[in-house]
């Protein structure tokens, strides 16, 4: 990831980069950081909170298992009005994703912030960009969850959201490519559940227009998911 040069400390064996996780500030030295953490104004991301779900202490589920988070919320952030917090929060992201290509101009996107929430505040664990142009075909641009937290079900719920966002708009979408392997992984098990959900609550009489128009989900990804489940064949020059 590009964070300037100036910031990794040649001269120590210690190649440890300091980050604030309420404001997402990177220093060089930890007694920066230390300082920082009394004077940050930070305890939630930017923006407007568009989400908040209570955990259930009771749910004993893998998904939930051990978690000592209260709440989840989503933070909504327009990269022009919060530069420096939507770049820094990129410059993370391109630690773990080997197609992140936009690290600086984020004014054209709005970004989307999941935190787990406990009593020592709000932790940052995934989040997901999304282009403002209502023109573009995109619904997602970029997606990251970060390791710690992976395997929660996060990726999901923020492709879900993704998705949510558009049809409440009246558009069908489908997400910037290339996906990173984990993104792959993680759209074609939204696609199966979506789509296998759907044929089964209409007993399966439906056309691939008619699949879009009720998920909100690309023909061309239909037709992709149905193909990988086996479900669709190519007769007389027609998908059926």
């Amino acid at each position: 990831s590009p964070f300037p040069e100036d910031f990794i400390d040649t001269t120590s064996n210690d190649k440890t980069l300091y980050i604030c996780e309420h404001c997402l500030k990177y220093m060089k030295y930890k007694n920066t950081l230390i300082k920082h953490l009394k004077t940050c104004t930070y305890t939630t991301p930017p923006g407007n909170k568009v989400y908040q779900m209570p955990i259930s202490p009771e749910l004993s589920t893998s998904q939930y298992k051990n978690r000592t988070a209260h709440s989840i919320s989503v933070y909504e952030i327009n990269g022009e009005d919060n530069k420096l917090f939507c770049q820094n929060l990129c410059l993370i992201a391109k630690l773990f994703l080997d197609h992140k290509s936009i690290y600086f101009d984020v004014s054209p996107f709005k970004f989307y912030v999941l935190t787990e929430n406990d009593n020592k505040g709000s932790h940052i664990v995934a989040y997901f960009s999304k282009e403002n142009s209502l023109s573009s075909e995109f619904n997602l641009a970029c997606i990251m969850v970060l390791p710690p937290y992976q395997r929660k079900g996060y990726g999901q719920f923020l492709i879900t959201m993704s998705y949510y966002l558009s049809k409440k708009q009246g558009r069908i979408c489908t997400p910037e490519t290339p996906l990173s392997d984990l993104g792959k992984i993680s759209y074609k098990s939204f696609w199966t559940i979506t789509i296998l959900e759907t044929l089964l609550k209409n007993k399966g009489n439906l056309c691939i227009k008619d699949l879009s128009e009720q998920t909100g989900i690309k023909a061309e990804d239909i037709s992709y998911t149905l193909n990988e489940l086996s479900l669709i064949k190519y007769w007389k020059g027609q998908q059926v």
